[in-house]
């Protein structure tokens, strides 16, 4: 039994390094069947719901009327805007190629981390990581010689990404300082629930395409709302409370690995020589960043011990 006990926290991350790679599947097929801001406002609104009502059956009780506020404006930055960005993306370019894009996400949280009073300064260490990094983006987006040839649509899925991933980082950044006093799960019910009215409120006033109904599409709702919403979520905040950090935070590695064999498996999506020593080249950057941080954190934990 102790063994079990002892098990789950490790089960918890694989399910978030697998499950949150599937998302980027998952959007895909759902986006042929609904349009974006209706997609987002689906599926947050059901899975919000679904916690919210998992919270009032634990008797957990809501946050005052200033932190309600604070934890549905959080949810916009963390879930509205960047997970609408990926979605949007997802509109113009492969899943695979958005996944890696969103490799360059541990970037924008050491950048922003270092700008704010009390955050990490950069070292030359860092910065080596943060060139290595770009460098695999440049890699990436240069025209020629890849498998993926999108002309602007590649341009204009990278920046919306890139919005969407500063928007993530600045949320989680802020949020963490913030420390909430409500359970993780009623504050990501809340969030999520908050991203899907105000998405349902954008689909009700600006025009899209109409829904065109599949077993594709609906098999990617339902997908995204139990597995990406609902399970990888509550996994992630399990890890969170019972793993290091460090060891959470590798599953930034596997979900753009996850995404990148699904798309090809499922839609055959172009992924070439180049694309692969882009990734690899991303990673080697992200790493360098991530051991870096990590020994910022041992020195910190010894002076304050």
């Amino acid at each position: 039994m102790g063994s079990r006990a002892h098990l789950l926290p490790y089960a918890a991350l694989l399910a978030v390094c697998f499950f949150w790679g599937t998302t980027y599947l998952g959007i895909r097929m759902a986006l042929e069947s609904f349009p974006p801001l209706l997609l987002v406002a689906i599926r947050f609104l059901a899975s919000g719901l679904v916690l919210l009502l998992w919270a009032r059956w634990k008797g957990w009780v809501l946050p005052e009327r200033r932190e309600l506020v604070r934890t549905c404006l959080f949810g916009l930055m963390l879930l509205g805007v960047a997970n609408g960005a990926l979605t949007f993306a997802e509109t113009w370019i492969p899943s695979s190629l958005a996944a890696l894009f969103l490799t360059t996400s541990p970037f924008w949280l050491v950048g922003m981390d270092a700008l704010t009073p009390g955050g990490e300064r950069l070292t030359a260490a860092v910065a080596i990581g943060l060139l290595v990094g770009m460098l695999g983006v440049v890699l990436l987006v240069l025209p020629g010689g890849g498998a993926m040839e999108l002309g602007p649509n590649l341009w204009k899925g990278f920046v919306v990404l890139q919005v969407g991933s500063f928007s993530w980082n600045a949320g989680s950044i802020l949020q963490r300082r913030w420390r909430p006093t409500t359970h993780p799960l009623l504050t990501g019910a809340l969030q999520q629930t908050a991203a899907g009215v105000v998405y349902l409120a954008a689909a009700l006033v600006v025009p899209e395409r109409p829904v065109m109904m599949s077993a594709t599409g609906i098999a990617g709702v339902l997908w995204l709302v139990t597995f990406g919403s609902i399970v990888g979520y509550c996994a992630y905040i399990y890890t969170l409370e019972t793993l290091p950090v460090s060891l959470v935070s590798l599953y930034t590695f596997v979900n753009p690995v996850v995404a990148v064999a699904l798309g090809k498996l499922f839609y055959d999506e172009p992924f070439g020589k180049r694309e692969a020593a882009a990734m690899a080249v991303i990673f080697a950057g992200v790493f360098i960043v991530k051991m870096k941080v990590l020994w910022f954190a041992r020195q910190r934990q010894r002076r304050s011990g």
